[in-house]
């Protein structure tokens, strides 16, 4: 979860970039494409978290048989 934790906080740095970027006045182009790169971040820390929590079904669990692969398969497509 460290990694996890981290890209978070890096995204979360740049969601400020962009709120000075809007302040400052800079250019739409510019500011849709930091915003396009932070939803990008969240888009990989949400599947990160995601494949950790399969992963620990999975280990708690004893096997693939025992996941809840309808709730997994929900848990994947709320990110896409």
């Amino acid at each position: 979860m460290d990694a996890i934790v981290k890209r978070l906080r890096r995204a979360q740095g740049q969601i400020g970039g962009v709120l000075k970027m809007i302040d400052d006045g800079r250019d739409c182009e510019e500011i849709v494409t930091q915003v396009a790169a932070v939803s990008r971040a969240l888009d990989r820390a949400g599947f990160a978290i995601v494949a950790t929590g399969l992963k620990q079904c999975l280990i708690d669990s004893g096997g693939v048989d025992s996941v809840d692969s309808d709730k997994m398969q929900k848990l994947f497509l709320s990110l896409a």
